[in-house]
């Protein structure tokens, strides 16, 4: 250990999202190469001796404690533990929470050194990890509120890569098999069903982990919603999801000293007749088990909804991935406004 093939694979995968900006210490832990990566991750990071780095991927993270919080980091998997290097402007982005982020090493801040903070979930604490819809994002649920975080990978492939080497990882450890089922009475069998909650597929793993996907049910609630927010104009038969991504929307802020543009992530949702721009919530759903109430804001709340048929041009930048796409509308304050002329004019 390391093999040549696994240090070239993590080397590979070592890449900042171009779009993205992140802190001095991270850069510097993206440019690593090789075993130089191996050694970083054994002398700073590790907690056991014997630990294998196993997987790293770059993704947006957030915190069930600071769920309006979306950071940077680096995702490291080895075969003890999930570790999340952070961006340390993280832990000065929510100062009422400075409970969950021990700061004692504040005095490093003027000087040369810069610090990162690393967040540690054992793979023993791990009970469940809940896929979102498409691949775009994952969620990771330890045994209470300050080990829920889920990754924004924003890309079905590094989702599916890490799942595939989480499960891989997770076969290696030795825990205590499970209970023999107890045979359940008719009744107790048909009565629990009545709980309100839907049943998502469950993929139980050796290790006792659940993996949990979303169902059909899941696209259909998003469709209902969708339609409520069209004001039933769209008949629900025929209404179909055709695209359902993570993105971001792009504000640009005039005035800076170069026009920057401040990134606002929105989960955006094409159907055949309009275009939509949710703020969704991708911490809080489903509830975990420990939670006492629900949560403060809906799982998706609309942020802007346009007609494809208003939709005048549609405008590609050439840069590499990610794509920039800006979408121009026609500017019709009334959208009924050709129709009620029609019928004003030709009408009785």
């Amino acid at each position: 250990y390391p093999s040549e093939f696994l240090m070239q694979k993590i080397t590979e995968d070592n890449q900042i999202p171009v779009h993205l900006h992140v802190s001095v210490s991270l850069q510097y832990v993206a440019a690593l190469k090789g075993n130089a990566l191996a050694e970083f991750f054994h002398g700073n990071i590790a907690e056991v001796e014997n630990e294998e780095l196993r997987h790293l991927m770059w993704s947006s993270v957030l915190f069930y404690k600071t769920p309006n919080v979306e950071v940077m980091a680096c995702v490291l998997l080895s075969t003890k533990a999930i570790y999340f290097l952070l961006d340390d402007s993280f832990i000065h982005a929510d100062e009422h929470q400075s409970d969950f982020w021990n700061k004692e090493n504040s005095d490093c801040e003027n000087s040369s050194f810069h610090l990162s903070c690393c967040f540690v979930l054992k793979l023993n604490d791990l009970q469940s990890v809940n896929v979102g819809l498409f691949d775009q994002y994952f969620r990771i649920t330890g045994h209470s509120a300050d080990h829920i975080v889920t990754c924004l990978t924003r890309d079905s492939y590094n989702t599916h890569t890490f799942m595939q080497q989480l499960m891989a990882v997770l076969s290696l450890l030795a825990r205590t098999p499970s209970p023999e089922p107890v045979d359940k009475d008719f009744y107790s069998e048909f009565g629990s069903k009545n709980t309100g909650k839907m049943e998502n597929y469950e993929l139980i793993h050796s290790s006792r982990v659940k993996f949990i996907y979303p169902n059909e049910e899941e696209i259909g609630d998003l469709a209902f919603l969708v339609a409520e927010k069209m004001d039933g104009l769209t008949n629900l038969q025929s209404l179909n999801i055709l695209l359902y991504v993570l993105a971001f929307q792009v504000n640009h802020v005039e005035g800076s000293a170069q026009n920057t543009s401040s990134l606002q992530p929105k989960t955006l949702i094409l159907t055949s007749s309009d275009l939509f721009l949710f703020d969704e919530d991708y911490i809080s759903y489903p509830l975990p088990e420990f939670a006492k109430e629900p949560p403060k804001r809906d799982k998706y709340q609309l942020a802007d909804g346009r007609r494809i048929r208003d939709l005048d041009r549609v405008l590609m930048g050439y840069q590499t991935y990610p794509q920039a796409l800006t979408f121009v509308f026609d500017d019709v304050h009334n959208q009924d406004l050709m129709q009620n002329l029609t019928l004003d004019h030709f009408g009785e």
